[in-house]
């Protein structure tokens, strides 16, 4: 006899799913690498073609579309007990579409603590819960071991995210989140989401460094050496994406990347 639960999603949304689910689809590539780390290989069915980690369910697993640009038509055949789709990665009238169809939790990530709280709720979705208790308390062992370690005054930065048209992230993402904890401090603390801006504003707001991630656009040498033109004060510094933006059990690796980054000689 087949088993129901009722869960909340972050968005508050209640969810009514077969517990344990046996056919899980992730839409974020975070997530994803997340119910990997809970020991759900089986379980999980369908992927993005995001899902960079690992790479062997990349290479191996259904791949259901982009993050925003879903296969519908492909997730409805894989038929699911449960979509795991987040707020802000996914677009909201292609998970309205799947919530007519299958359950959908929906997690919505601004700071640490969100992330942390996800974790634990996709642990007790999948009946993994103390797997995802141990890997909480890992994550938080490392990032307070990291806030011993650094110093506390933080460097102004501009965190780059885009090249034609730049663009950068504002106060209310989990990126600039995450700079604080690493150590910097937003020169576009005012702005919201991920604004357009200008090599003008950017000079006047002048970062001690500037951040290129290494997602979603590849910046290239090329582009580092245009903005060194026009900003040759600020410290230019290729950085992974993914330690800032990751909300997953990838944040067991932010704390010792932000040492490392803190002691290359850019910085």
């Amino acid at each position: 006899m087949v088993n129901s639960k009722s869960f909340i999603d972050q968005l508050g949304r209640e969810i009514q799913i077969s517990f344990p689910p046996k056919r899980i689809i992730s839409l974020v590539p975070s997530q994803t690498e997340l119910l990997f780390d809970l020991g759900l290989g089986e379980e999980v069915i369908g992927i993005t073609k995001f899902c960079v980690h690992p790479e062997k369910w990349f290479r191996t697993k259904t791949r259901v579309g982009g993050t925003k640009q879903l296969d519908i038509e492909k997730i409805i055949s894989l038929q699911p007990d449960l979509i795991i789709a987040n707020k802000e990665e996914n677009v909201e009238e292609q998970i309205n579409e799947l919530a007519k169809h299958f359950p959908v939790w929906i997690s919505d990530i601004k700071i640490l603590d969100d992330a942390y709280a996800m974790i634990l709720s996709v642990g007790e979705l999948t009946d993994r819960r103390e797997w995802a208790e141990l890997l909480i308390k890992e994550i938080h062992t490392a990032f307070e071991h990291w806030q011993l370690q650094r110093n506390n005054s933080k460097l102004p930065c501009a965190y780059l995210i885009w090249n034609d048209p730049l663009m950068t992230i504002g106060s209310d993402t989990f990126i600039h989140h995450m700079l604080s904890i690493a150590g910097f401090e937003n020169v576009f603390s005012d702005q919201f989401r991920y604004p357009e801006i200008s090599i003008v504003e950017l000079r006047k707001r002048n970062p001690k460094f500037i951040l290129l991630s290494s997602e979603p656009f590849p910046f290239k040498q090329k582009h580092a050496d245009e903005l060194k033109e026009q900003l040759p004060d600020s410290k230019i510094i290729f950085v992974d994406g993914e330690m800032f933006s990751w909300y997953g059990s990838r944040l067991l690796k932010a704390p010792e990347y932000f040492r490392q980054l803190w002691s290359t000689p850019e910085t």
